[in-house]
């Protein structure tokens, strides 16, 4: 016959269980708190990578502007547009018309806005001809100039300079270490 269970036993048993079950909620707070700390410092190493990247695209693009300013006026010049003035990131803040131009291009009362992209996309060229059109609202001292939008890029996505060709922009690409423009003589710019 086995010894009865008494009401003490039954204590014994619980606070055994539930110094069993603390032990177990204490392990699992560590735990969770360890998650915690990882956690954090994954998204410190997530935002640090972001930046790292941003910095790094902006040093590319950076590096195309480079690339292409030094070439605008001869290329201009051969098509017969005798640039004199060129502005690097024209910028307006007015507030019916904020932009940033890349690099602007001047010769007497005609202003080529030339957009630069490392990769240039159908969408941005959507966004620069958007932009063209308020341009004069913008920049309301060339509001009495032809102006004219180029594109320039390295990598032009799935014929997109074609695309822009049609839409009556400059098309500006790399040919060597200088740029070329890839519009034929016989193209008509746009006027905005």
């Amino acid at each position: 016959m086995a010894d009865p269970v008494t009401i003490q036993d039954i204590y014994e048993l619980f606070k055994v269980s539930q110094a069993e079950a603390d032990r177990r909620a204490a392990e699992a707070d560590q735990r969770a708190a360890e998650a915690d700390r990882s956690m954090e410092e994954l998204r410190r190493i997530v935002a640090n990578t972001s930046r790292e990247v941003s910095r790094l695209g902006d040093r590319w693009g950076l590096f195309v502007e480079n690339l292409v300013a030094p070439a605008v006026q001869r290329l201009f010049q051969e098509r017969g547009i005798d640039i004199q003035q060129t502005y690097r990131r024209a910028k307006s803040t007015r507030p019916e018309a904020p932009m940033e131009i890349d690099i602007l291009a001047v010769n007497g009362d005609v202003a080529v806005a030339i957009e630069v992209k490392s990769r240039l996309t159908q969408e941005d060229v959507d966004t620069f001809c958007t932009k063209l059109e308020r341009f004069k609202l913008a920049f309301p001292e060339r509001a009495n100039y032809r102006i004219l939008g180029a594109v320039a890029a390295i990598e032009f996505v799935q014929e997109v300079d074609r695309y822009a060709y049609r839409k009556g922009l400059f098309v500006m690409r790399q040919c060597g270490d200088s740029m070329e423009l890839a519009n034929n003589a016989t193209f008509q710019p746009k006027s905005w």
